[in-house]
């Protein structure tokens, strides 16, 4: 008998963030890296993002180079501490709906797993909190002495995403057809439509337009809005602007 899953990116679609970004933000608090390089290379991304005349994706990628750049040589054991709060102190900060979801998945014995662009060590302890069975996260390669090389092997686009739901489907004997996704941006189009149920969570512009695009995926795919304490659900033929 085959697996039902349920695939879940976490970035914008559990944590209401980045983990990856309040990680880079404790390691500026305990001046592990330089403050001034987010105000050198990000800020104005940032800046245009939240004045909504920018790509949150764009301040992403930016905010990936440096935190990699500046990840390089750092000690992972000595990384444990600044993980660990980031977790303790805003793991609990996730949407109504997909912790809901989570908890509705696990009644009905499907297979828990996360795919997430952010780093492996954030992810992993975030797979432990809400008792998730597997995961895969993208991967900061270390040297013989437990410190970062500066070399990764990513999970935030499509590509990777796609490949890791593969491996996934022969490990557990997976049945796409009948299992679920959950995602927010581009990077996550091949999680939702590669299975029966893809569910698409306060969904980019350009991830929304790919679902339009896509006639299967269109017709299947259902768009979840959280705002403040209300929730949407509406289907993928929605007008956007």
């Amino acid at each position: 008998m085959k697996t039902i899953a349920a695939f879940f990116d976490i970035d914008g679609t559990l944590y209401r963030d980045s983990l990856m970004v309040e990680h880079f933000k404790k390691l500026m608090k305990y001046e592990v890296i330089d403050a001034t390089l987010w105000h050198r290379n990000a800020k104005q991304t940032y800046q245009n993002w939240d004045k909504r005349q920018g790509n949150y994706d764009d301040y992403l990628l930016e905010i990936a180079n440096i935190y990699i750049e500046s990840m390089k040589g750092l000690n992972s054991q000595q990384m444990e501490f600044i993980t660990n709060q980031v977790i303790n102190q805003k793991g609990d900060r996730v949407y109504r709906y997909t912790r809901a979801r989570i908890a509705w998945h696990k009644c009905h014995n499907h297979k828990i797993l996360f795919i997430s662009g952010s780093p492996s060590y954030l992810v992993s302890k975030m797979a432990k909190k809400y008792e998730v069975e597997d995961y895969k996260g993208t991967e900061y390669l270390i040297d013989e002495n437990g410190n970062y090389t500066g070399e990764i092997i990513q999970m935030w686009d499509s590509e990777n995403k796609q490949k890791a739901i593969l491996e996934f489907v022969d490990q557990y004997h997976i049945d796409l057809a009948n299992s679920y996704s959950y995602g927010d941006t581009n990077g996550d189009l091949s999680m939702l439509a590669m299975v029966g149920h893809p569910i698409a969570i306060n969904p980019t512009k350009e991830l929304l337009q790919n679902i339009q695009l896509n006639e299967e995926l269109r017709k299947k795919a259902l768009i979840v809005v959280e705002r403040k304490d209300v929730i949407y659900k509406l289907n993928a033929d929605v007008e956007f602007l």
